[in-house]
């Protein structure tokens, strides 16, 4: 029989947590500059990562982010029951190129730059349902092929208004489990570790909004939205977290999604970080609002976040990574930007 606790229209809470056994990041030289540089697992100089092309190079860059999570947790593929993935590209294309290789039963996914919270819900449910023991969840992006996909050529030089985010080149994986790390894992100290115990499922919030060189705008009522709703489902406040993160709101989503929240008596701002603005040094690195991409939250989760929950420095934590999901071909076409927010509630296990 099924324990778990369903609350409101889409919140979860589990009656048996899902442990994350591992984790892995990568990135270029531009995020290794940033205030993060000294915590990623592995820092590319070449942004091509030895390919020909830059859709190669971020396959490339996510399947061995994939490698490293796995192999950090001395285990091989065939360990791995399910594969929950995406990217910003067309049809996924970097994730399924970069997951041919692995030989894992694969899902692709696409909820923009919130990816890897769609990847970690989709696995946990997963996992809680029985669909096997342990899960890997990634997400890539890349600057050079999301520049190429959504807005100019490199090389044309176009300016970037300041309410613009810089894509983040990178990869994060993670590697949950619904038995608790062992003692030797990478993301255990002594009996700590981290374990994902609810969910919020994110709604897509449309407000009609057009600028995709101020896709903070577009995601802060769908980060608005989640974060209520959670704290409503589940009776908390922000008091009963640590820290509440979201994806890559940047400098301007930031202030929008914390005058939304004040509209609705909630007060977020001593316990809000987000993973775009953590990510860069602005104004040094030249990034305007901050990061994004499928990567900006899934490389701060795997090399920032989770060590300290691991550690106990923060108890539990609400990470909310959020998407701006726009094409190519809707924006062409002069269609609004939606966005959507997916919430997970991370905490700090004593095994």
């Amino acid at each position: 029989m099924n324990k778990n606790l369903r609350f409101g229209a889409a919140s979860i809470a589990f009656s048996q947590p899902l442990y994350i056994e591992s984790a892995a990041s990568i990135v270029s030289q531009k995020e290794a500059n940033g205030p993060l540089g000294d915590l990623f697992d592995l820092v590319c100089e070449d942004p091509m990562f030895g390919c020909d092309t830059w859709e190669s190079a971020e396959s490339t860059l996510q399947k061995e982010t994939a490698t490293q999570a796995i192999g950090k947790a001395g285990l091989s593929s065939e360990d791995i029951h399910l594969m929950f993935a995406g990217d910003l590209l067309a049809q996924t294309s970097a994730t399924c190129f970069g997951s041919a290789g692995l030989g894992i039963p694969f899902y692709g996914l696409y909820g923009a730059c919130s990816t890897i919270g769609e990847a970690l819900s989709l696995g946990s449910l997963a996992l809680t349902a029985g669909f096997g023991t342990r899960v890997l969840c990634a997400t890539s992006s890349h600057f050079a092929s999301a520049e190429k996909e959504f807005r100019f050529p490199l090389g044309y030089g176009n300016q970037r208004p300041f309410s613009a985010t810089w894509t983040v080149t990178g990869s994060g994986a993670c590697i949950l489990s619904t038995s608790p790390p062992g003692e030797k894992a990478p993301l255990r100290s002594g009996k700590g570790c981290a374990a994902i115990t609810g969910l919020t499922a994110g709604r897509v919030m449309d407000y009609g909004l057009r600028d995709s060189m101020n896709m903070g705008g577009c995601m802060a009522p769908a980060a608005c939205d989640t974060i209520a709703r959670s704290f409503s489902d589940f009776g908390r406040t922000p008091s009963d977290y640590d820290a509440v993160f979201t994806g890559d709101l940047g400098i301007i989503g930031q202030k929008i999604l914390l005058d939304l929240l004040e509209e609705q008596n909630i007060r977020l701002s001593p316990i809000h970080k987000d993973c775009g603005i953590l990510i860069y040094d602005d104004p040094s690195q030249d990034t305007h609002a901050g990061g994004s991409g499928c990567g900006c939250s899934a490389v701060v989760l795997a090399s920032y976040i989770l060590p300290k929950i691991v550690s106990g420095e923060w108890k539990r934590i609400l990470f909310v990574p959020t998407g701006a999901l726009l094409s190519k071909v809707s924006f062409n076409e002069g269609d609004s930007i939606p966005g959507i927010a997916h919430g997970v509630v991370i905490e700090h296990m004593e095994v």
